[in-house]
C-alpha cells in the first residue's frame, strides 16, 4: 500500500510544508518526509497525527492508498493518436507522480530534428532508454551515441551534460526508464 504518495498529495493539495505538517503532528520533517517517500512507515497512531495535522482523515487515506492504479498498460494502437505540441517531443507516463516511488518510466516520441531535456534535480540516477522506433541521439557528458531501433543504453544521470535528440527523418519512439 503507497500510503506515503497520498499523504504528499495531500498536503502539497493544501499547500502545507513538510515542516508544518510535522510540528503539528508531532514527528521530525526527516520522518515525514521518509513517511511521504515510503521509505518508512508509520504506526497506526502516528498516522492519525499526521492526517489529523493536514485535516484528512486515515481511513480515507488508506481507502485512497488502496485504489492506486498498481499497473497501467498501454497498447500500441493508442500511439497512433499522440498529437505532438509546439515542442515537437510528448511524453507519456505510466504512472501519476503520486504513484511512483522508485523508479519513473515513459514513452518519448520525438519529431525528427527534436531534443527533450534531462530531468531535472536529480543526482545518482540511473536511467534506461531503448529504441523502439527510428533513431536518436544521446549526448552524454562529452560523447554522442547514436542508437538504432532496438538498441539499448543504461547510463548514470548526469542531468547538466545530457540531451536526447531525433536526428533521423521520422518519428522516433523511445522507451526510457529512470530511479527516483
Amino acid at each position: 500500500m503507497n500510503i506515503g504518495s497520498v499523504l504528499r498529495q495531500k498536503r502539497k493539495d493544501l499547500r502545507l510544508t513538510l515542516k508544518s505538517v510535522a510540528e503539528k503532528a508531532g514527528i521530525s520533517e526527516g520522518f515525514l518526509s521518509q513517511v511521504e517517500n515510503d521509505v518508512n512507515s508509520p504506526s497506526v497512531y502516528t498516522l492519525v497525527k499526521i492526517c489529523n495535522a493536514i485535516g484528512i482523515e486515515a481511513g480515507d487515506v488508506l481507502n485512497e492508498a488502496k485504489q492506486l492504479e498498481r499497473i497501467i498498460v498501454i497498447r500500441k494502437s493508442e500511439w497512433k493518436d499522440v498529437e505532438l505540441p509546439n515542442t515537437g517531443f510528448v511524453t507519456r507516463r505510466f504512472f501519476p507522480p503520486e504513484n511512483r516511488s522508485v523508479i519513473d518510466s515513459a514513452v518519448l516520441v520525438l519529431e525528427p530534428g527534436k531534443s527533450i531535456p534531462a530531468r531535472k534535480n536529480f543526482k545518482n540516477g540511473q536511467e534506461v532508454l531503448c529504441i523502439l522506433k527510428g533513431s536518436i541521439e544521446l549526448a552524454y557528458n562529452d560523447d554522442v551515441y547514436i542508437l538504432q531501433e532496438c538498441d539499448s543504453v543504461h547510463y548514470h544521470s548526469s542531468p547538466e551534460r545530457q540531451m536526447i535528440t531525433n536526428k533521423g527523418k521520422g518519428l522516433a519512439i523511445v522507451l526510457w526508464i529512470g530511479t527516483i
